[in-house]
């Protein structure tokens, strides 16, 4: 185990599958055999244009499923060599007013997998010890699958997003973008009782590869205008949630018009920085009482119940990810995605 391989990302546009030194087991921390791991959107943009706080090269990949085969010296949890763990990216400093009050997920020493430690695009990974004392480690249940497995860290801040924007019983819910995210957010709004879900893109082809998830409309925004469509379809009220996940900041305005009075937008997508000032009608906010909440990232509960809703099926894994690949083929697997040809990605070394 001197060398082993992963996905070295050189600059951007540029990534290969090369050999290099397989990690050593760190003090209190594990080393990994990595069975699954998912392709996101953060990890896209970081194929596509690089990341202000990774220097290149570097090995991204946080959405992790691997065995332990190694534990390190001063180790003092309850992890055994040979368990399947799902392993959420990020570590928490457990000390700051955010971590003592319960809002991890605003920690201000957070800490990730995949951009301040190597990630998961390889054959093994480094857990440290951070991540292991105050960080997001489950066992997978036998039954699993693996790659079904990578899913429980996306479907985690889906989770912590659909609790602060309160999504219940009865409510209509939009969500603009039909990635797998979006595919997410259909399930999970499903589950806490939505009784309408309408979703919105710009693709046709992503809104055909959506309907798997069963929204009651889909809405293609290039042919039709879609806060008159929302407003027609909601008898002129508007909706009660609006979920904006894509970074098209002309979403976040149209979620502003679509919405009822009292109702919530969560902005789940981040833009581009030279777009991330939209011409937003602030007075929509104050008359109509809507609240406009922000979100990225997870708790611990968050990924607990993350794994209960992959493992019971609520949040189908199997129609989520279209396309699994050999780590070798990584080049190819990514073009594809990039391409906007997949749902979900998953790599297998």
């Amino acid at each position: 185990m001197n060398t082993m391989k992963a996905v070295v990302v050189r600059k951007p546009n540029d990534y290969i599958v090369t050999e290099v030194a397989t990690p050593a087991v760190p003090k209190g921390g594990l080393l990994l055999k990595v069975e699954a791991c998912g392709l996101c959107g953060s990890d896209l943009r970081m194929l596509r244009s690089g990341h202000d706080a990774i220097t290149l090269p570097w090995i991204i990949g946080h959405e992790i499923c691997g065995s332990v085969v190694d534990i390190g010296q001063d180790y003092a949890t309850s992890w055994n060599r040979g368990e399947r763990l799902s392993v959420g990216p990020l570590a928490y400093c457990g000390v700051c007013d955010f971590c003592t009050s319960g809002r991890y997920e605003l920690c201000e020493n957070q800490r990730e997998i995949g951009k301040h430690w190597p990630g998961g695009f390889a054959e093994y990974l480094a857990i440290p010890e951070p991540c292991v004392k105050l960080g997001n480690i489950q066992r997978v249940p036998q039954h699993m699958e693996s790659t079904h497995a990578t899913i429980v860290e996306p479907v985690s801040s889906c989770v912590n997003g659909q609790e602060k924007a309160e999504v219940t019983i009865g409510d209509t819910v939009v969500i603009f973008g039909s990635g797998p995210i979006g595919c997410i957010h259909i399930s999970l709004a499903r589950a806490r009782g939505a009784f309408r879900i309408y979703v919105i893109d710009i693709s046709q082809h992503r809104l055909d590869m959506v309907s798997a998830f069963q929204p009651d409309e889909t809405i293609n925004a290039s042919e039709v205008d879609p806060v008159d469509l929302v407003l027609k379809l909601t008898g002129g009220k508007g909706a009660d949630v609006i979920i904006v996940a894509t970074p098209a900041p002309t979403a976040t305005v149209e979620a502003l018009q679509m919405a009822r009075k009292g109702g919530r937008i969560l902005q789940f997508g981040g833009m581009a920085q030279q777009e991330s000032k939209p011409n937003i009608d602030i007075n929509l906010i104050h008359y109509r009482g809507l609240s406009l909440i922000g979100l990225t990232t997870f708790g611990p509960k968050h990924n607990q119940i993350a794994m209960q809703l992959v493992q019971s099926g609520r949040i189908p894994a199997e129609k989520l990810i279209t396309h699994t690949f050999p780590l070798r083929e990584f080049v190819q697997g990514a073009r594809i995605a990039l391409e906007g040809k997949a749902l979900k990605t998953v790599f297998v070394p």
